[in-house]
């Protein structure tokens, strides 16, 4: 129960420091925080942790939590095989392992033998293994490392027939892969400037494409292209399938419309600019010699596939080989000399088959309704692996054999859960303007719609991301104790194509939290769940998201969790990958029109005095280079001094931790049980 006392919260200094906004100043009394490394910043973080760690330890159900979450999280999860020239490649986590260890098979029922285990970098199990790239015959392996949750990487060569690594060391990494080519000499790859190397240029900023070859040091790498005209862009270089183009798929922050170049390694020719023009999206599928496959939403919100003749590259000789559809494209792989195709239709996805010239070859049918993801093969592969799930299916890797046109199960997880006694159903509501917003829901069947059952709302709503039906343990836990799982598809994503992305980005920004609150609202009409028993969570734009939603409505939740929020958005674009959102947000400080309309909803700005807000515990992390803790943490500190004091305001700030990628497995339950013991807890209080 929650204690009725008073909270006593952490001493947080106000300072004087006032900033004008075109003509507006506006108070940031906690910017200090924004410094990780002060002393004062330290104090503040360890008293605040001090805190939120005495009163959640303190909990009569966190022991509980704690055992049953490591029980739903020890099953084997196994990632979808890359196949090189007969070998097969995947990852396998037994179950509470920290990171995935890397295998290797010869032939599908080879013996695996382990390649490449991360837990064995460092004892806490912090250092992640990223990204893979093989040669096409299979025997070098570039493989990128995180440590403790960090956006950079590292990327080393491990020869798969030794498991010996070959001593090739790459840094300076991030958002690249590597690009072999096809006689194992070496990749290509794309890195940002070393520290002291551009001193003054702004924090990733001038990436560049180099020519890494084997077995020589980074320092003789030979630059390839770069743009000292458009810093801001950034270059993802790929192979095409006969080795003879180097393409590079031009990138400027998290926009997704992009250019294509491409240079002829054969000819030695400069690049060429395909595509430069940032109108929409073009991701490279294969390629026929000159002619290239995309993906687009050219001229089609809900996307298609495009054949350009390079060697006759005007637009008006573009074909189009797969039409737009109703649903909308999530993503494509080309194996068996076939376009598969992922859609979304209605937030779950389809896999539908197409013949290169465009011609429908049928769906593969999906277990149930549920999403697919990490799609492997390739065009002259007999086979597609996938991993599919649900909300209580859970990632299971499937196998579709061309020559029997029949789905198998390649693994299947074995969970300490039965779904028997639980359902999922999608429904629809209606947003503040009318808009229909889908939302799925699971609970146990025949749940009484008494206004009774603790519910926790899920969302997200932005970038062009789609929240399809998702596997999780913690779920599974919330389900068990009769709570009610909701998960709303907000505008903002993509369910819908890029019309239901921009509805939600920029001045439209509103409507993703009036979708989110409509959502609360209808789970409340309907008999679902009540304020009290209402719980909201998100993470990294979802932590905006409730954030926001929490300060708007603090009347419509009984427990908040705002895991590594974006808070300050006048100032979010200074620090590290923040840059890169301006074409989602705005920029505040050089557009009026953007500092007005942010403005009106920048969690960090719009807290009121002597209001009551629901019971809050916002989470970060202390090395997250993404969504910098400072946003959490000047949060914390803006809500505990403006609060009525009735109720926990709490601030869990991780170690060793970065925005989430590549998080060890222990370090991921303990967080969870913290949340979902104070959600629960606040909930029934």
């Amino acid at each position: 129960m929650t204690p009725t006392r008073t909270f006593q919260y952490p001493p947080a200094r106000r300072a004087d420091v006032v900033e004008a906004y075109h003509g507006t100043a506006v108070s940031d009394p906690y910017r200090w925080l924004e410094d990780p490394h002060s002393a004062e910043t330290q104090a503040f973080v360890a008293a605040q942790n001090e805190l939120t760690h005495g009163f959640i330890d303190e909990l009569p159900v966190r022991a509980a939590w704690q055992e049953r979450l490591t029980a739903l999280w020890n099953y084997a999860k196994v990632s979808p095989p890359v196949v090189r020239n007969g070998r097969f490649f995947f990852q396998r986590n037994d179950g509470l392992q920290n990171q995935a260890v890397l295998y290797r098979q010869d032939g599908p029922d080879g013996r695996p033998t382990p390649l490449l285990d991360p837990n064995t970098l460092s004892e806490d199990g912090t250092v992640a293994l990223i990204n893979q790239s093989y040669t096409k015959d299979g025997r070098l392996l570039a493989y990128s490392l995180s440590a403790s949750g960090s956006d950079w990487q590292e990327i080393h060569v491990r020869d798969t027939e030794t498991g010996q690594d070959t001593g090739d060391r790459i840094q300076w990494c991030k958002f690249t892969n590597a690009a072999w080519l096809p006689d194992n000499s070496g990749f290509f790859y794309a890195r940002y400037p070393a520290p002291g190397e551009m001193p003054d240029a702004p924090p990733s900023t001038h990436q560049r494409v180099y020519f890494h070859r084997l077995g020589t040091p980074q320092s003789a790498d030979a630059l390839v292209y770069s743009r000292p005209d458009a810093p801001d862009l950034g270059f993802a270089p790929e192979l095409s399938k006969d080795g003879r183009y180097l393409i590079l798929t031009v990138w400027e922050g998290t926009d997704v419309r992009n250019r294509v170049y491409y240079r002829d390694l054969s000819a030695g020719d400069d690049f060429v600019r395909l595509i430069d023009v940032m109108e929409a999206k073009h991701d490279f599928l294969t390629n026929d010699g000159p002619v290239f496959y995309f993906i687009t939403d050219l001229e089609a919100a809900n996307g298609r596939i495009l054949a350009i003749d390079i060697s006759q590259p005007d637009r008006a000789n573009w074909r189009e080989i797969v039409p737009e559809q109703e649903d909308v494209v999530e993503t494509a792989v080309v194996v068996h000399d076939e376009f598969i195709i992922d859609y979304l239709h209605h937030a779950h996805h389809r896999l539908r088959r197409f013949a290169l010239d465009g011609a429908p070859r049928g769906d593969i049918a999906l277990p149930t309704l549920g999403s697919v993801a990490l799609l492997t093969g390739k065009r002259a592969h007999d086979a597609l692996y996938f991993v599919f799930q649900s909300f209580l299916y859970p990632p299971t890797v499937c196998r579709f054999d061309f020559a029997t046109q029949e789905l198998s199960i390649w693994h299947q997880p074995q969970v300490a859960f039965d779904p028997a006694a639980y359902e999922t159903t999608q429904v629809f509501y209606e947003s503040k303007d009318g808009t229909r917003v889908p939302m799925f829901l699971t609970h146990k069947k025949d749940l009484p719609r008494d206004g009774d059952n603790p519910t926790l709302l899920y969302g997200y709503g932005g970038f062009n991301i789609s929240l399809p039906p998702l596997f999780a343990p913690t779920r599974l836990a919330w389900l068990e104790q009769g709570g009610v799982y909701a998960q709303a598809n907000l505008r903002g994503g993509t369910e819908y194509g890029e019309a239901w992305h921009q509805a939600g980005m920029l001045d439209r920004k509103q409507n993703v939290f009036d979708d989110f609150i409509a959502a609360a609202e209808w789970l409340i009409d309907q008999g679902y769940t009540r304020p009290s028993r209402l719980a909201i969570e998100g993470r990294s734009n979802g932590g905006l998201l409730v954030a926001a939603c929490l300060l708007q409505r603090p009347d419509l939740y009984g427990a908040v969790h705002c895991g590594v929020p974006v808070i300050d958005m006048l100032r979010y674009h200074k620090f590290t990958a923040g840059r890169y959102w301006t074409g989602e947000y705005g920029n505040a400080e050089e557009n009026a029109d953007h500092f007005r309309f942010m403005m009106a909803y920048s969690p960090l700005h719009n807290v009121r005095a002597r209001v009551s807000y629901p019971p809050t515990l916002i989470t970060t992390a202390e090395t997250d280079d993404r969504v910098v803790p400072m946003h959490a943490e000047k949060f914390a500190a803006t809500l505990q001094a403006a609060d009525a004091g009735h109720h926990p305001l709490l601030l869990r700030v991780e170690t060793k931790a970065g925005h989430g990628l590549g998080k060890p497995t222990g370090k991921l339950i303990e967080e969870a049980a913290d949340v979902y013991s104070f959600l629960w807890t606040m909930l029934h209080s």
